[in-house]
């Protein structure tokens, strides 16, 4: 019952003892901490590390079997095997995280220091699954969830590493095998830190292979089509326009219309090799991200405006809506289709999506949200209650007034 009563501060100081726990493999502060709050565990939700939205993970149960999880192991011998590695500050295993702890925090001082004494360091794996080497760190992708962050600096920590002989094209076994350039092209942490575009420039200029970005069987290796899977249309774009290969699907995500017809033969049909999947992910990409002038061409070549889509059982008009794409939105919405279908992943309307992209959007994006909503709800689109009792709706007298159709 004392659970049920837990005040919020005493709620986040479970959960930041539990965090500090995890990360350092305490199994036994895990373990009592688990036991204690088993309902704190069992029905809330840990907070996040930084912006990017990744928390702890406390689903697999058992303390041990959580700390092998988060900490990225097979097993618990092989991470009772690092720890005891750690325990000698001068093993290479203690060098090596050493090391990766400056590359994510940014320290360039303490990086040049651990290179110049053990230069071996540069090429270095880590123990864990992924296997990163150092300059994989800098993708903050696919790594330990804690040590998933971008610093200011990752200039310069990019610049010491690939200075100090890092292999550019280094694989990490993550996601089938990615480089560094595909883990900072589909990464939130280069991109909330302002330095994506930088990044890629720098790896690309030292030689980093666009084709090996992504593993083979992942979106095809098509390395536009995976940073746009991934929600990173700006990398999408930035690596378009440096010459990347562009799919049906990629193009459309991109707006590049011209690309697009070159996959459609005279009779309006789509041409190898683009796929029925293919089309399905470029009328996906195309509403999400505001490509009214793709999306106008697909519906003219056979798209029907209110199919259900591959990669959630969404429509157009949900995807339009979750990017706060207004002129999509409207031209679905005149199109005819369909106002409150939900999709077959998380059973939400166009307008529920709509509002989860608002929430999780920055402030400076929010606006155009007001207005896609403003839309559905226009067309007679359902609204739950439960929406406004969201904290960045409650706060959001306008969206509230939506919600509530008094501006609608």
């Amino acid at each position: 019952m004392a659970e049920r009563n837990l005040s919020p501060a005493a709620a986040d100081t479970i959960w930041k003892s539990a965090e500090e726990a995890l990360i350092a493999g305490d199994v036994r502060a895990l373990e009592d901490l688990l036991r204690e709050h088993a309902r704190l565990f069992s029905e809330g939700a840990p907070p996040a590390y930084n912006a990017g939205g990744l928390a702890p993970d406390y689903s697999a149960g058992d303390a041990r079997s959580i700390i092998v999880r988060n900490h990225h192991f097979e097993n618990w011998d092989e991470f009772a095997r690092y720890r005891e590695a750690l325990s000698d500050a001068d093993s290479p295993v203690a060098r090596f995280e050493t090391a990766v702890d400056a590359v994510v925090s940014g320290d360039v001082a303490a990086l040049e220091r651990l290179l110049s004494d053990a230069p071996e360091l540069i090429h270095a794996r880590s123990p864990r699954t992924h296997h990163s080497t150092l300059l994989n760190y800098v993708g903050a992708n696919g790594i330990e969830a804690h040590r998933q962050k971008t610093p200011t600096n990752a200039m310069t920590v990019a610049e010491t590493l690939l200075a100090a002989g890092a292999d550019v094209d280094a694989i990490g076994e993550m996601y089938g095998g990615t480089t560094t350039l595909g883990l900072v092209a589909t990464s939130i942490h280069p991109l909330q830190a302002g330095v994506q575009p930088a990044l890629i420039e720098l790896l690309l200029e030292h030689g980093a292979a666009i084709e090996r970005a992504v593993a083979p069987d992942y979106r095809a290796g098509n390395f536009v089509d995976a940073c746009l899977a991934n929600g990173r249309p700006e990398a999408a774009e930035y690596l378009a326009r440096r010459g990347a290969p562009l799919s049906l699907a990629g193009a459309a995500g991109v707006g590049r219309l011209d690309i697009v017809e070159q996959f459609f033969d005279e009779a309006g049909g789509v041409k190898a090799p683009a796929t029925p999947d293919q089309v399905s992910d470029a009328f996906d990409w195309a509403c999400a991200h505001g490509r009214t002038n793709v999306v106008e061409f697909l519906l003219a070549h056979g798209v029907e405006p209110g199919t259900k889509l591959r990669a959630a059982g969404q429509t157009g008009l949900h995807a339009a809506a979750v990017g706060g794409r207004t002129d999509v939105v409207k031209l679905l919405l005149d199109r005819g289709v369909p106002v409150d279908p939900k999709d077959d992943t998380y059973q939400n309307t166009p307008l529920g999506w709509a509002l989860h992209g608002y929430a999780t959007s920055p402030d400076s994006e929010r606006e155009r949200y007001h207005e896609v909503a403003k839309l559905l709800v226009s067309a007679g689109a359902s609204i739950d209650p439960g929406w406004s009792e969201w904290d960045a709706v409650a706060a959001d007298p306008r969206m509230l007034a939506v919600l509530r159709r008094e501006s609608a």
